[in-house]
């Protein structure tokens, strides 16, 4: 009897459920904590800032065909560690930085044994992590496919959202989409559906206690920024899901309709294998969502520079002229201009392989060089993934092709590439990226994307890469009155969100008032000149555009030729000083030893600010800003004046309605 009872008390705990095994990670200064465990047999994470959630229950995993890390998992090891990382880099929007985390590396184990690690950094402001396979000892597999990632981003129902929309593939103008370049929504709730019902294309902006805010509620306030980074051919790149109650939003693999069809929309991996890095950027203010460096923190360069990139500005003819400047004599004008601003290239765009020809374009080249300048090269990125008709064709996509027009450019003089329409984030087109940049390299060619994915730490990954388009850039302005006339809303969003993680390649500082050839027809530009000037600070790209036209650039006034004349496009730091995401910006950064501040507005109201600019206190800058509008003008009179900050670095300005400001150091 008592045996008996001893065995049916031995079931019983036995049937119990085993207590959730966990492990807590916390930030260096002790602010940003991340607790991660096994409860219910999945993975599960949670994260909080100053004690408030960021992150309810969220969970971890992947689902491949080794194995199921969904359910059924043990917390087995947990080991930690500190990261201190110190590196240089010219193409961002810090020279240096310095990285510092607290590092949990974490093992689970499924039902069957099988293991997976998950690699956990915690910065002051900055939540990594990423997935690795360990190769298994029994069959010794050695590859895993990777048909889906459960992590999920499981934000506080007070949360709203600045976030765009992933479109359905071989959508939009010759069936070029998905490219990012959808609108933004503006303090969405979560539960309102995306555009398309596809989920959204990263970074993702989320504000929690926002919507708590508009209802003058007493509850806490903070950001968050989701994104990605360190995304190679080794991998695909991904998006978030719509959102779901309770369960927030989830990581999402490409669409099976991308890129015309062809290609697995899941990634594969050989083993050992890691997977990309998910980030996540967390502060009570909008500052550590601006200046964050960890798109580069957690990765490493993939090869070193073949040649001396050089950053700087350049002239295209493309953005306003359009496809009929697209011819030599055109170019040439747009070369001279280059030459008079002090600029160092011009892009040559689509259609020049036809319309100029390879051995005029020789010629051209050595004018350019002739005159100071470089020439950029514009190339389709394939010939049968969409139908863009636009040449070169049928060179990028293929090794041999690629590196025959890639060394006949290092030949006559060509020092960069614009690449065009790519239309998905399967692997196979991450490994085109991977093999244009890689490729570009060998001939010291630094390269542009358009029509494109959001880079993923490739300023650092890649040492030859400049930037990429990936948002509703400038060529809408022209295409479009209503993107005329969103401008501001959507230039006021970019240092919060697509700037944040990744370099922008907008597509000009335009100078044009009108959207025409002439400057007299079409629509008008709906912002005012110093705005454009300004958004040479708030953007960040190595090699800027500037749209200024032939005919249009003596028509400037003096003070705003000189200023685009000496416009920097590198900068040792970045300071976020005011703003809010599609309404106004204004970001301070430095170039050598002197500081420039832009700001914008992008409402249709005028706004006074007091800015905190400490590294300016007690000193008069020059003060770029609108003057009022006078009765019957569209865009007001730009003026220079002095500005004195204040000892306590307390300077007040005024932003006209969809203008802006500029302070320069002297």
């Amino acid at each position: 009897m008592k045996r008996t009872l001893m065995l049916s008390a031995l079931a019983l705990l036995a049937a119990l459920p085993m207590a959730a095994k966990e492990s807590k990670v916390s930030s260096p200064d002790g602010k940003l904590v991340v607790t991660v465990n096994d409860d219910g047999g999945r993975a599960n994470y949670t994260v909080t800032y100053a004690g408030q959630t960021i992150l309810r229950t969220s969970r971890l995993g992947l689902r491949t065909n080794m194995g199921d890390f969904t359910k059924g998992l043990t917390l087995t090891d947990a080991k930690q560690a500190q990261v201190d990382k110190r590196y240089t880099m010219s193409r961002t929007k810090a020279s240096e930085a310095h990285y510092v985390a607290n590092q949990a590396v974490l093992t689970f184990a499924n039902e069957k044994k099988l293991q997976m690690v998950i690699t956990l950094n915690v910065s002051d402001n900055d939540v990594a992590y990423r997935y690795t396979l360990p190769r298994p000892k029994s069959n010794n597999p050695k590859q895993a496919m990777v048909y889906e990632e459960v992590s999920s981003f499981n934000f506080p129902e007070s949360t709203t959202t600045f976030i765009s929309p992933q479109i359905q593939p071989m959508t939009g103008w010759e069936t070029t989409k998905p490219s990012y370049e959808e609108v933004f929504t503006s303090d969405a709730p979560m539960t309102q559906p995306s555009q398309y019902g596809v989920g959204y294309t990263f970074p993702c902006l989320f504000h929690i206690g926002g919507a708590a805010k508009r209802q003058a509620l007493a509850e806490g306030e903070a950001w968050a920024l989701v994104s990605e980074t360190g995304v190679t051919g080794d991998y695909c790149g991904s998006r978030l899901s719509e959102y779901k109650a309770g369960e927030g939003y989830t990581i999402a693999y490409p669409q099976e309709g991308e890129n015309n069809g062809w290609g697995a929309a899941y990634p594969g991996i050989s083993l050992p294998g890691s997977t990309p890095w998910r980030t996540i950027t967390v502060g009570q203010t909008l500052k550590p969502i601006v200046e964050t460096t960890i798109p580069y923190d957690v990765v490493d360069p993939l090869y070193e520079p073949t040649t001396d990139y050089k950053a700087g500005r350049y002239t295209w003819s493309w953005l306003i002229w359009q496809d009929g400047s697209i011819n030599y004599d055109d170019q040439v004008q747009f070369i001279d201009l280059a030459a008079k601003m002090g600029y160092e290239y011009v892009l040559v765009d689509n259609w020049w392989d036809t319309n100029i020809g390879y051995e005029r374009m020789e010629k051209l080249s050595r004018y350019a060089q002739g005159k100071g300048v470089s020439l950029m090269l514009w190339f389709n990125s394939n010939g049968f993934e969409n139908n863009a008709p636009q040449g070169p064709l049928n060179i990028m996509n293929r090794p041999i092709a690629r590196k025959k027009a890639m060394a006949w450019m290092q030949k006559i003089g060509v020092k960069g590439i614009k690449v065009d329409f790519f239309a998905g984030d399967k692997q196979h087109t991450m490994q085109l990226y991977e093999d244009i940049l890689s490729d570009a390299n060998d001939y010291g060619l630094q390269v542009i994307f358009h029509g494109c994915t959001l880079p993923r730490g490739w300023e650092r990954l890649y040492p030859n890469y400049v930037g990429s388009e990936a948002a509703l850039a400038s060529e809408n302005v022209f295409f479009t009155e209503e993107a005329a006339r969103r401008e501001g809303y959507d230039m006021a969003m970019h240092p919060f969100g697509r700037n944040a993680v990744g370099s922008f390649d907008w597509g000009g500082v335009i100078m044009n008032r009108m959207l025409s050839k002439d400057n007299k027809s079409r629509h008008q530009r709906f912002t005012s000149d110093i705005f454009e000037m300004a958004t040479a600070i708030t953007n960040q790209c190595s090699v800027n555009c500037v749209e200024v036209t032939p005919n249009v650039v003596d028509e400037l006034p003096e003070l705003e030729k000189a200023f685009l004349k000496e416009l920097p496009t590198t900068w040792e730091e970045t300071r976020f000083v005011d703003g809010y995401p599609t309404k106004y910006a204004v970001v301070a950064r430095r170039h050598a030893d002197k500081w420039l501040v832009g700001g914008i507005n992008g409402t249709g109201n005028p706004m006074t600010l007091t800015l905190n600019l400490p590294m300016l206190a007690g000193q008069t800058v020059d003060y770029y800003v609108d003057a009022k509008l006078k009765k019957g003008q569209r865009w007001p009179d730009p003026e220079l004046r002095t500005l004195k900050v204040g000892k306590d670095g307390k300077a007040k300005v005024t932003l006209q309605a969809k203008g802006g400001i500029i302070l320069k150091q002297k």
